[in-house]
């Protein structure tokens, strides 16, 4: 007599530990290759438009500069667009410019002034900003977002408008009160140390609000419950602030240390507009330096050769930053 596997062909015990072809909903296995090999290209077709604007504004511009760094460009080669093989020379012109040194150490500490002035100022704002109404809250926080998008041209203008001699709003104010004399004909761009003032003030006080207001979303994430029982145990303001709030705040605090090191590194509109370097090449930086060498001396190829340079340093100065960051995050998971 025929057994019912048998007679139905495809049936689960004609064959035990094997599955026929087409079962299951969707085809089987089929349909489940076709929907993981979909899932995996997902991510590459999503990245595709964020890395080929990368490739259009950042790889391509910088391979450009490695080129340009290594010939002789200058205003021949932009109107004949030929340009010939320097070498190293570009290289060794700039490392050997008397300047060289100076400006790399007057860059560095310059950026590092900026650097600790705006992380210092920043959480000084943000526990300022715990300690608020919501209504103040919501004020303050709204004037910050005000300064920290006003375009750094047009800030420095009115920078530029507030200092300037005999019609300044800072020299004005100053004569009124009758301290310090009159300095209405007071020029803070001729002073070397009122130059640099003006220039750390102005960037400081364009990128504190971002600092601020990114410090204060990180604190406000820690649970009430830590400072309650910090409280019970009778520590004080600064002893909670150091114990509680200090750590919980460190991997955004190396985030907004790493991103004040790059953007004040490359700080150029400020300095350009108020001092363009000056008096007496104090605030002559690595950027500034930069654009002289190019667009004054219309050496293209030393220029490049700055910048590249720039670059080096700029990646050594965030790597240790860069580390740290990832290796916290890594133990937060």
């Amino acid at each position: 007599m025929t057994s019912t596997a048998e007679r139905v062909p495809g049936s689960a015990s004609a064959e035990p530990g094997t599955r026929q072809r087409g079962s299951g909903p969707r085809g089987g296995n089929g349909a489940g290759r076709r929907r993981s090999v979909t899932s995996s290209r997902a991510p590459l077709v999503l990245l595709a438009p964020a890395a080929l604007l990368l490739l259009a504004l950042v790889v391509y511009p910088l391979v450009r500069l490695l080129v340009i760094s290594f010939q002789d460009y200058g205003l021949r080669a932009i109107f004949t667009g030929q340009a010939g093989f320097a070498g190293v020379t570009n290289y060794t012109n700039v490392l050997t410019d008397p300047s060289f040194w100076p400006v790399i150490l007057r860059t560095v500490l310059v950026t590092g002034a900026m650097v600790v002035g705006t992380i210092g100022i920043g959480m000084a704002v943000s526990q300022l900003l715990t300690r608020l109404s919501v209504a103040m809250r919501t004020v303050v926080s709204v004037v910050l977002v005000l300064a920290w998008a006003m375009p750094n041209v047009a800030s420095s203008l009115v920078w530029q408008w507030l200092f300037q001699p005999f019609y300044g709003v800072l020299n004005w104010l100053i004569t009124q009160l009758g301290v310090f004399g009159d300095h209405t004909q007071d020029n803070w761009a001729s002073s070397p140390g009122q130059a640099l003032t003006i220039v750390l003030t102005l960037v400081i006080w364009q990128a504190v609000p971002f600092v601020a207001l990114t410090l204060y979303a990180a604190q406000s994430q820690i649970a009430p419950e830590y400072y309650e029982a910090g409280s019970l145990d009778g520590a004080s303001s600064w002893a909670m602030y150091r114990a509680i709030t200090l750590p919980a705040l460190v991997p955004t605090l190396l985030l907004v240390t790493i991103l004040s090191v790059i953007w004040d590194f490359n700080v150029f509109n400020q300095i350009w507009l108020l001092t363009r370097g000056g008096p007496e090449d104090t605030t002559l930086t690595l950027g500034i330096w930069t654009f002289v060498k190019s667009f004054v001396s219309n050496a293209y190829g030393q220029g490049a050769a700055i910048a590249v340079i720039s670059t080096l340093i700029l990646g050594a100065l965030t790597s240790y930053y860069i580390r740290r960051l990832v290796r916290s995050g890594e133990e937060d998971l």
